[in-house]
């Protein structure tokens, strides 16, 4: 999936995420991951992202998480809205994710 411009889901509340989504050099996925829980579960953050990225078949584009303690699940959401937003929103065949 393509990243066609800047989007944003979630919130700065406890419990959830801001996604901040935009188009990035080529070939090239940065992805930034700010969190209050980093120390006791960055590589699980960072697994839920790549994990969702890679289902959506992100390969390019600058992702930044600003995490406030999100559940796997708010993760998933946060960043599956961000990039389809950024993405323009394509028809997606949700049986398959």
């Amino acid at each position: 999936m393509k990243i066609i411009k800047e989007a944003v889901a979630g919130t700065l509340e406890s419990s959830d995420l801001l996604v901040k989504v935009a188009p990035g050099l080529p070939n090239r996925l940065d992805i930034h991951i700010r969190s209050e829980v980093i120390r006791q579960f960055g590589a699980r953050i960072r697994s839920v992202i790549d994990e969702t990225l890679g289902q959506l078949d992100v390969t390019e584009g600058d992702i930044t998480i600003e995490d406030k303690g999100a559940l796997d699940c708010a993760i998933r959401a946060r960043v599956q809205t961000a990039v389809l937003r950024a993405a323009g929103n394509p028809p997606i065949d949700w049986e398959t994710m």
